[in-house]
Formats: C-alpha cells, structure tokens, sequence
C-alpha cells in the first residue's frame, strides 16, 4: 500500500487560491519485502553452497611421477685420453696459481724474487726500447702523441742534434794558446747556441700546430719539451730507436 498526494486548487477569501493536499492511497503491486517493480531482474542470483565449501584436495593432487632407474654406463674409456681426470675451469687454475704465489718465503727468498722481477722488467723495458713496443715502453714514452713527437723529430734534420759534436770542437779551440783561435771558438760558440734556439723555436711551434690538428681531444702536456729534448741528442743514441726514416713524414 502507498499513498499518493495531488495538489488540488481551492479559491479562498478575497479571490486567492489555496492549495490543499488530498491524500489517496494506492495498492502497489508486488509483494512485501521484495524489490520494486522492474528492478527484478537486476538481483543476483545466490551461488549453491556446495561451490563455496568445496574440497580442493583433489584438484591440488599431482600425480607422482616414477622416478626412472639410473643406468650406469659401461662404455669403456677412451685409450687416447692419457689423464683420467677433467680439465680444471680457468678460475681453479688462476685460483692454483695464485696460492703458489703467496706461499710464505723466507726474507731471503723474497728479497731474491723481486730481483729477478725487476731484472725480467728492466730486460722487457730495454727490448722495448729498441723495437718500439708499446707495452713495455717507460710512462714517459707511452702514447700515440708521443710516439708522433718522436716520428716528427726523427723525420729530419735539427740544429740541436749537432751540438754535441761542435761543442767538441769549441772545447778544443779553446784549449789552443792563440788569440785568434780562442776568439774564432768564443764566435763559433754563440753562433751555435743562436742557431740552436731559433732552431728549437720553429720546431716546437710546427710541432704544436700538428698535435692540436692530428690530436685535438688527447692531452698534450709536455709533449713539445720532450721533442725538444729528443733533438739535442744524436740520432743513433735516442731512445726509443728512431722508427722513420730522413724525410719521412710521421
């Protein structure tokens, strides 16, 4: 049962309108306690108890696979193989070998090998420098820029690499008890000095322009002073060996 109100219009005193409620009751249709009509059939529906409380034991059972049983094989080893062991991995091995490095020695003992490492070191570093290798080369000569400052020296020909031989000379003029000779050897000595200096000048600024345009991202520190310093030596004694040849570009 539900109760349904109009609004009904009522003229009162002086011509005005009233507005009274009438109340009518009307029988809804449906049952007590139930949804309203038309939502019926969006209620859900109830789900059986038996699919709530149900066993899983025997979804959750695997079957136990059969274990097969381990055949050994009985082939007989292959004659050829002259150790009946396995290759040791490569970390066994490095881990062997370095055990045996640090066994304890005596201070003798130790004092003994880092004399013959450093001679194996020093014999590596000589043979280095005769043949150019890269890898044992001292920190000083290491590096493509100063393998390039050493080409570009070697390549030709310097003032400074002559001073060792005139300087010879100068020192036996001067020896000499004669004015003129003496004088001959003073002017002989500043000419070559001059001639050095401009001489190392033009050099070092042809060789700056060449490592910044060959190696524009390498650190170049000292490189310049160390070409320099490779000029003012003779040709046969520098160290590393020259690697080109008069002439040559680097």
């Amino acid at each position: 049962m539900r109760c349904v109100f109009h609004e009904v219009g009522v003229l009162g005193p002086y011509g005005r309108r009233r507005r009274s409620v009438r109340r009518r009751s009307v029988r809804a249709s449906g049952v007590a306690g139930s949804f309203p009509a038309g939502l019926g059939s969006d209620r859900v529906k109830p789900l059986p108890l038996g699919f709530v409380f149900r066993s899983r034991a025997k979804e959750e059972k695997a079957p136990v696979a059969t274990q097969a049983p381990v055949t050994v094989s009985k082939q007989p080893r292959d004659p050829q193989a002259p150790k009946g062991r396995p290759t040791p991995k490569r970390r066994e091995a490095q881990a062997q070998r370095r055990s045996v490095a640090h066994t304890p020695m005596t201070r003798k003992e130790a004092a003994a090998r880092r004399r013959e490492e450093r001679r194996a070191a020093l014999e590596r570093q000589r043979q280095a420098l005769a043949t150019g290798d890269e890898r044992y080369l001292p920190p000083r000569d290491k590096g493509p820029v100063r393998r390039y400052a050493r080409d570009f020296i070697d390549s030709r020909f310097t003032v400074a690499e002559f001073f060792l031989p005139v300087a010879v000379v100068i020192l036996v003029l001067s020896m000499i008890r004669v004015t003129s000779m003496q004088t001959i050897a003073l002017l002989l000595w500043l000419v070559v000095i001059v001639l050095i200096v401009l001489d190392s000048v033009v050099t070092g600024f042809r060789l700056r322009k060449r490592l910044n345009e060959r190696f524009p991202d390498e650190n170049k520190r000292g490189a310049v002073a160390y070409a320099l310093m490779r000029s003012l030596q003779m040709r046969r004694l520098r160290l590393p060996k020259p690697m080109v040849k008069r002439g040559e570009r680097p």
